[in-house]
């Protein structure tokens, strides 16, 4: 089972988990976020909160942007470091890994 993403104040949950985000922090993004985690495990999310960077707790590579707006995924946590945009429905490189996500940035 897994967990949506709650605001960045309390960061990503575990990858095992899913929490509801409440309705006024989702956008109708439409799709979902997805990567690469642990193990080789997939995730998703969906309704990513917009303009809020998200700190992810543990290994993520292999970012896809499956929402209607585009993101940026950061190397370092807090949306720090090198950054890569992903256009709606565009995919980083299998390899690429990242610390931190940021829907529709400004």
């Amino acid at each position: 089972m897994m967990r949506l993403f709650r605001p960045i104040t309390l960061g990503l949950t575990g990858f095992a988990l899913v929490v509801t985000l409440p309705a006024s922090a989702a956008l109708a993004a439409g799709g979902a976020f997805g990567w690469v985690g642990p193990g080789g495990k997939s995730y998703f999310v969906k309704n990513l909160p917009d303009k809020r960077c998200l700190d992810m707790r543990q290994e993520a590579r292999g970012a896809r942007n499956g929402t209607k707006q585009p993101l940026r995924i950061y190397a370092g946590k807090h949306c720090t470091g090198p950054a890569t945009r992903l256009a709606p429905g565009a995919s980083a490189p299998s390899g690429t890994r990242f610390a931190s996500v940021v829907l529709n940035p400004r």
